[in-house]
Parts: structure tokens; C-alpha cells; sequence
């Protein structure tokens, strides 16, 4: 478990013994924060059919280069022949997609037990 910290948002990093790795973002997926996560993203999608789940559910604000850095991770798994997954609890993130063009996405789960069970679970929630 590592916990890292930027300017507008913390990030911890965990892996189950499923083999994903979730990571939990805190605070602003902003401009501030998208250098630091696109690093540790690149390395967590870096090999071969990765499995990511990021928790969103602590996350206050989503802007435009966040946006694009979820795009950037969804891309690089899906070249890697892996799997992303998003954890969203609420109405706003989901709503945010689908204004933006994105509502299909991404693999979107309301809570974290959701997002890990069953390997086989794909489609939306929203």
C-alpha cells in the first residue's frame, strides 16, 4: 500500500488478492493533479492485461484534463488487453460522461465490492 500526495489530490494504491489493483483518489482530479497520476497511471497500465480500478467515491471535482487522464488510462488498458474500472457512487460523475459524449465509456460500479466482484461482470452501471 502506497499513499501519495499531489497538490489537489491524494492517491493510495492497493492490491487484491484478485490481482487488481485499486487505486483511491481524495480531493480535485484537476490540472494540478494529472502530471503525478498520469506517471503512476502510465506504471500501473504499463504491462501486459492489466486490471485498475479507480475509486472515485472521495473525489470533490472531475475537470477537463481529468477527463482526459481517465481517457489516457482507459486507452492504455485497453491496448494491453486489460480492464478498467471506475467506482462512483453518485449521480453527478455518470451524468458528467454522458453530457460529455463518454457515457459508454467506461465500466462504472456505485461501490468498490461491486467493481471486484466477479471477473466476468462487464457492462455499465449508470
Amino acid at each position: 500500500m502506497a499513499d501519495n500526495h499531489t497538490r489537489s489530490v491524494t492517491y493510495r494504491t492497493t492490491r487484491t488478492d484478485g490481482g487488481a489493483t485499486v487505486v483511491t483518489l481524495h480531493g480535485e482530479l484537476d490540472l494540478l493533479a494529472v502530471p503525478v497520476l498520469s506517471a503512476a497511471l502510465d506504471c500501473l497500465t504499463s504491462g501486459a492485461e492489466p486490471d485498475l480500478v479507480l475509486d472515485l467515491s472521495p473525489v470533490s471535482f472531475i475537470d477537463c484534463s481529468g477527463l482526459s487522464l481517465l481517457c489516457r488510462a482507459r486507452n492504455r488498458v485497453r491496448y494491453r488487453v486489460g480492464r478498467l474500472r471506475l467506482v462512483t457512487p453518485d449521480d453527478g460523475f455518470p451524468r458528467l460522461l454522458r453530457c460529455t459524449g463518454l457515457g459508454d465509456t467506461f465500466e462504472l460500479y456505485p461501490g468498490l465490492p461491486e467493481a471486484l466482484a466477479g471477473e466476468d461482470a462487464r457492462g455499465a452501471v449508470a
